[in-house]
């Protein structure tokens, strides 16, 4: 029988593994009960884009706590921020095999209003 982390990553590896078929960018989200993460990675997965999290002090003094849907919606909208900075407009969402609810759909709408397509 597989554990849940090994499904998780069995099914994290599909989207992998198509952002480098069609050579995108990707905006990849870890999440953990009490952080959030995101990064944007490049299409070969050599290098970090730009990246936010829940422990970034620009989200720390905003979020009550950092574990649920309002601290996100913020880290959505950094990451969005800092990678148009970066000159990084259309990417492809990885989920990373996490279920698309909750914190990783907030995540996903307030990068969208930031400016970031997918």
């Amino acid at each position: 029988m597989m554990k849940k982390t090994e499904s998780r990553l069995r099914r994290a590896k599909r989207s992998r593994m198509l952002a480098r078929e069609k050579e995108t960018v990707r905006l990849c989200v870890h999440r953990t009960p009490r952080h959030i993460y995101a990064q944007v990675i490049s299409s070969d997965g050599a290098k970090t884009l730009a990246a936010a999290s829940t422990l970034d002090k620009q989200i720390k003094g905003k979020a009550k706590s950092t574990g649920n849907v309002e601290a996100a919606k913020l880290v959505g909208k950094l990451v969005a921020e800092r990678a148009k900075d970066a000159g990084v407009k259309q990417v492809m969402f990885d989920r990373s095999g996490f279920n698309y609810h909750g914190r990783i759909k907030a995540l996903a709408d307030a990068a969208r209003e930031g400016g970031l397509e997918f």
